[in-house]
């Protein structure tokens, strides 16, 4: 069993940052690294995907992510970060680290149906 734990979230103002973190750990069988991601659900809307990493780097951002939000990987085998600059209001939202075996490429890494392991989740606010 694979267990996805983030770490990070708050409160924040219009312009801040904040940084997220996450780590999946346990028995991913065969699969050295994991696919890694993060969405988020902001009240009232479906879970959306914000960045994505395959297993071998490759990044993937939405357009709301592009230029203001950097996935990275972690020191920790299957551990990723995500800074998020320039932060506004419609930034907030439960933040979810998603961890997958199996992943496709380019866009389709912001798909929930990618990702078999979920963590529970961190609250970001933003607002003055």
């Amino acid at each position: 069993e694979v267990k996805v734990e983030e770490s990070g979230g708050g409160s924040a103002q219009p312009g801040g940052s904040l940084r997220l973190s996450c780590v999946a750990s346990g028995d991913t069988g065969p699969y050295e690294n994991l696919c890694m991601a993060w969405f988020r659900q902001r009240p009232g809307k479906e879970r959306e995907g914000v960045a994505a990493m395959d297993a071998e780097g490759r990044i993937t951002y939405s357009t709301s992510a592009k230029g203001r939000f950097a996935i990275s990987k972690g020191s920790l085998k299957n551990s990723a970060h995500l800074q998020m600059n320039n932060l506004n209001v419609d930034d907030t939202a439960m933040y979810y680290c998603a961890a997958g075996e199996f992943c496709s490429g380019g866009d389709w890494l912001l798909r929930t149906a990618e990702y078999s392991h979920w963590g529970q989740g961190t609250q970001v606010t933003v607002g003055s």
